[in-house]
């Protein structure tokens, strides 16, 4: 589902990001990406998420090369990834509801599905009931569980997610990781970078761990 052969990506010939980057992440596998700040987490989760191009190497999802396509099938494929951040994104003067399904108003989708299917979202994550509210009304927790529903919304066969409980506290933060593991358990692949040494060793999940842009274990499921 996830490949990177060889990947080095950089921002200037004296900022490396990513270095000799080789990994695998299954179908329907839950992954950890961890390591120290500047360790090229972000980076390497904006490589998968079409944000950045490497600089050589292979970037694979579905089985294609994406660091070789055309700008102009970068929005098709991105359609078939959701992404979480650390700091919601949500549009302060848009609804709940409106912030969940405005990825169907982008992809013209008829009316009813969009509600349907931005329903279905919300019911996953516990917040039908907060539909009409706005994201400022929400407690952080809250706004986090708009944001994955928002992610998953168009049922994305990858979800990515960078730092998404870095603003909550330790009770919030393993409500979002139960969260996430229950989208994996619906057959998502699901990706997420953390600090959170915490949760990760409670989970017993996969953890493929960055330092100074290079990974030095986990790359691989023989690791």
């Amino acid at each position: 589902m996830i490949q990177m052969y060889h990947v080095h990506m950089s921002y200037g010939q004296d900022s490396p990001a990513l270095t000799d980057v080789t990994m695998r992440v299954e179908k329907a596998e839950f992954a950890f990406l961890m390591g120290p700040s500047g360790a090229g987490k972000t980076s390497l989760l904006r490589l998968l998420f079409l944000a950045e191009r490497c600089d050589s190497g292979q970037v694979l999802l579905f089985g294609k090369n994406v660091a070789r396509i055309r700008e102009s099938e970068v929005p098709f494929l991105r359609r078939r990834i959701g992404i979480v951040f650390q700091d919601f994104k949500l549009l302060p003067s848009r609804t709940v509801r409106e912030n969940v399904g405005m990825v169907f108003e982008v992809m013209g989708k008829p009316r009813r599905e969009a509600i349907r299917k931005t329903n279905e979202s919300l019911r996953l994550v516990g917040l039908e009931h907060k539909a009409s509210s706005y994201p400022l009304k929400l407690s952080g927790g809250e706004q986090q569980r708009v944001a994955i529903a928002r992610a998953i919304v168009n049922d994305p066969p990858i979800l990515l997610a960078d730092e998404p409980t870095g603003n909550l506290d330790p009770d919030l933060s393993r409500e979002i990781f139960d969260l996430l593991s229950e989208v994996n358990a619906r057959g998502v692949t699901v990706m997420v970078a953390t600090h959170d040494t915490d949760t990760v060793g409670r989970s017993q999940k996969r953890v493929i761990q960055l330092e100074h842009g290079r990974i030095v274990a986990g790359g691989l499921r023989e690791q």
